[in-house]
């Protein structure tokens, strides 16, 4: 269970209940009782210090009440609102303190306000200030800014409740955003990891399924004049390629435990990957500068592309790899001259739309298809970041 840290100070504690919503409190009932009897001390402090208008028995059982219903602020903010202005009409009328009732009177209006909606909230407001006024005005208090000051307690009670809920409101939508934010990150990266495993293992287990039935092909042609050598080299191919699975394969979990993205593959690592698949590769980058972005993406759509082809491709088949850069552009082209792949729904995979996902990636295009003279080709065009005039010079 996750710890919930208490605030410290007073300037903490008012934050956190400005953020929090209301309905939704700890412990609501005993944050409002709190309340209820501050409030009501309060009152009958003020109350008592106006020695003019001292209240009567009658005076203060009703301020007492009026203070004492803010317990159920909460629960039924227009219904205490309703009574508390039913408790402070008759204590008003029978001529006590003015404004001691004028707290609760205004703690159960922000309460409304802050609860509610921006309908309820003027509806409710304009009937309060609009009794207000009359009450005072039938009370004998005709001094227009009494009646101003009053209103204006009032109405700056509504502004606040109003200003404070859409302050939480806002509040939460960005803490909304923020989780929607956080998902999107996390299936981007979960897809991120999904396309390097598929290229990983795709590529490995293409293969050593290609060397495994070389090496059984061998074994079962003539076993009396067995060609051991080709078994070995067969086998010990098989090896090389599990020994490099394996440490890349540990490289990606290990950057997964620690939470990083660790080194990407590159141009450099295109040779060890080419020699494995038993194709010609030209690279032509000599003092050209590719961003790591862009390198793991060529990297990635040779590996997919020569997986296809030694899939699909057929035996006996010439597969050549060109890595250039023109125009500003680094082009990657896979070729080979064997049958092409089969189109059969039921086997299809995420190969050629993994490549296109990654040239989109750095703002690069892929174009897959059949060669004019036999074959296929995966042709990838990624875009290279203009150089800066002293590395032109």
């Amino acid at each position: 269970m996750a710890e919930v840290t208490e605030p410290r100070s007073g300037a903490e504690r008012v934050l956190r209940a400005l953020h929090q919503d209301p309905l939704a409190a700890a412990h609501p009932t005993r944050n409002d009782a709190v309340l209820a009897a501050g409030v009501a001390a309060l009152s009958a402090a003020v109350a008592y210090a106006d020695t003019a208008l001292r209240p009567d028995a009658l005076g203060w059982t009703l301020l007492v009440c009026c203070a004492l219903l803010l317990a159920a602020r909460r629960r039924h903010p227009v219904g205490v609102l309703m009574a508390v202005v039913a408790c402070i009409a008759p204590y008003q009328l029978l001529g006590n303190a003015h404004a001691a009732p004028l707290p609760a009177g205004l703690i159960a209006l922000y309460t409304v306000a802050v609860t509610g909606t921006v309908r309820r909230t003027v509806t409710v407001g304009v009937c309060v200030v609009g009794f207000a006024v009359t009450a005072m005005s039938s009370n004998g208090v005709h001094r227009v800014l009494d009646v101003l000051r009053t209103s204006g307690w009032l109405v700056a009670a509504l502004v606040l409740g109003v200003a404070v809920r859409n302050y939480r409101r806002y509040l939460a939508e960005e803490r909304a955003r923020a989780g929607q934010d956080a998902d999107r990150k996390i299936a981007e990266e979960r897809l991120r990891i999904a396309r390097d495993l598929h290229d990983l293992l795709a590529h490995s287990i293409t293969l050593i399924g290609v060397r495994t039935s070389v090496a059984a092909h061998v074994l079962a042609v003539d076993p009396d004049r067995l060609d051991r050598a080709a078994v070995a080299e067969a086998l010990d191919s098989i090896a090389d390629t599990c020994r490099e699975a394996r440490a890349e394969l540990r490289t990606t979990l290990t950057v997964l435990r620690a939470d990083e993205r660790g080194p990407l593959p590159d141009l450099a690592g295109l040779p060890d990957l080419v020699r494995a698949a038993e194709a010609e590769l030209t690279l032509d980058t000599d003092g050209v500068h590719v961003p790591a972005a862009v390198g793991a993406a060529a990297y990635r759509i040779v590996q997919e592309s020569l997986t296809n082809a030694v899939r699909h491709a057929g035996p006996g088949t010439t597969v050549r790899v060109r890595v250039a850069e023109a125009d500003g552009t680094l082009r990657v082209t896979v070729s080979d001259d064997g049958r092409g792949p089969v189109a059969d729904s039921t086997t299809a995979g995420f190969g050629i739309v993994g490549m296109g996902e990654r040239a989109r990636s750095v703002g690069g295009t892929v174009r897959t298809g059949p060669r004019s003279g036999g074959g296929f080709e995966v042709a990838a065009n990624l875009p290279l970041p203009p150089r800066p005039p002293e590395a032109s010079a």
